[in-house]
């Protein structure tokens, strides 16, 4: 029997869900839940009706309105629209984005900067690996002062030489998907707010603020409205839907600008023919995170506790993030002292234990984890970690199995780690 503890990869799918599945793809064989929902017949208009009931349970679901839920095929995905629609959306304007970003949103502003001329932004982050509000709105009352200042005022210019523009989009992710830290959001969207002098859409200088969800979505809270958020990405896999479905909650006045053309679903941003079934997937799913996430949180964070204590005994084992620091509850990040995090993942494996050393969306690249880097910790430290998290499915017994398995495991990856590679065995 193995032991699963890498639900931020992605979560095993809920039985509620696979069976819902298995229902909606056997009733596509007689053609109305499989028709197109663009298709003006009765099949396509039956199609339509299930489409925009998904739509409505992903939104209540969220705390946000029907209009504002744009289906897509995932977290990365939604991501790149959010920044390229941006990008496209306001020529020359400034990405600000965090330094501890997942790729899906540090790549593509690294992309926006190539071929569509963004600024780019890299908001640094403190040890615990958090943006400190400040941080987010110094980026922006630079670009307000700059657009301010009299021509021939010595307006602050950027490190590529040109003058600051307009902030297209600032992006924060709510929880961070290697070391579980948590955001203060809604410190970062009211200092965003103050230092723009535009505290609300429609006014000149407005910034808009967009958050990747992924990770936070049915494990933290999530208040889009309330904190004022103007984008949020999720992603179905990670919540217990099948892969390849997700959304990207945009307010409907938001300006994207489309980076591919097509049929123009989904508000004119993501053409192609809607996954019915897959929404449908994705509203169970997140229904179901959403309604068990107090009671999980409190079960998951005992799970973590004991995880934590039982690893950290072992010499040169250290918990990433501070203790007081704000973090998810089934996430629990380590790194050690003198260690190959691919040697200790395979030792673990070999132990029946399914870990990761942190972002599954790098599998095959061997580097230092560019969170870690960024919080100030060293090469070393970037390149001995391990990340376990925990789910719906994660039993006391499994943080023991793991516990039980570590210490030859570490031994394992110390050794390889003095030898410059991978052991024969373990």
């Amino acid at each position: 029997m193995r032991t699963y503890l890498d639900h931020a990869a992605t979560a095993p799918t809920r039985p509620e869900v696979s069976e819902q599945v298995a229902r909606d793809m056997a009733e596509m064989v007689g053609g109305l839940a499989g028709a197109n929902p663009a298709a003006l017949h009765g099949s396509g208009r039956e199609a339509a009706g299930r489409l925009a009931e998904a739509r409505g349970r992903i939104a209540a679901a969220l705390g946000v309105d029907a209009h504002e839920v744009i289906l897509t095929s995932g977290g990365t995905e939604s991501d790149g629209l959010v920044v390229a629609g941006r990008a496209l959306a306001v020529p020359g304007g400034v990405l600000a984005v965090s330094a501890v970003e997942h790729p899906a949103v540090l790549d593509s502003a690294r992309a926006a900067q190539a071929r569509l001329g963004a600024r780019l932004r890299i908001l640094g982050v403190d040890s615990a690996g958090l943006v400190r509000p400040e941080t987010a709105a110094a980026v922006v009352r630079e670009a307000r002062e700059a657009r301010e200042a009299p021509a021939d005022g010595g307006a602050a210019r950027l490190e590529d030489g040109g003058a600051p523009g307009p902030v297209a989009l600032v992006s924060v992710m709510a929880a961070n998907n290697e070391t579980g830290a948590v955001q203060d959001l809604a410190g970062i969207v009211a200092a965003v707010r103050e230092a723009s002098g535009a505290p609300r859409p429609g006014r000149a200088g407005y910034v808009p603020v967009h958050c990747d969800a992924v990770a936070a979505v049915g494990r933290a809270p999530l208040d889009v409205h309330g904190w004022g958020l103007d984008a949020v990405s999720i992603s179905g896999h990670k919540l217990g839907a099948p892969v390849g479905v997700g959304a990207l909650v945009a307010r409907r006045d938001l300006e994207l600008v489309a980076p591919m053309g097509g049929g123009r679903q989904e508000r004119g941003l993501r053409s192609g023919t809607q996954d019915v079934v897959g929404a449908r997937a994705l509203a169970l799913a997140l229904e179901l995170a959403v309604a068990e996430r107090e009671a999980e949180a409190a079960r998951l964070e005992g799970l973590r506790a004991r995880l934590l204590a039982g690893a950290l005994a072992i010499p040169g084992a250290h918990a990433t993030l501070p203790e007081a620091a704000p973090h998810l509850p089934g996430t629990a990040h380590l790194w050690f002292e003198a260690v190959s995090a691919e040697a200790l993942l395979m030792a673990l494996d070999m132990a029946g234990i399914d870990a990761s050393a942190g972002s599954a969306c790098h599998a095959g690249v061997s580097g230092p984890s560019h969170v870690l880097l960024a919080m100030g910790l060293g090469e070393e430290a970037a390149r001995g970690t391990l990340r376990c998290t925990m789910g719906a499915g994660t039993s006391p017994d499994d943080v023991e199995r793991l516990l039980a398995a570590l210490p030859r495991a570490v031994g394992t990856a110390r050794r390889a780690h003095r030898a410059g590679g991978l052991p024969r065995d373990t």
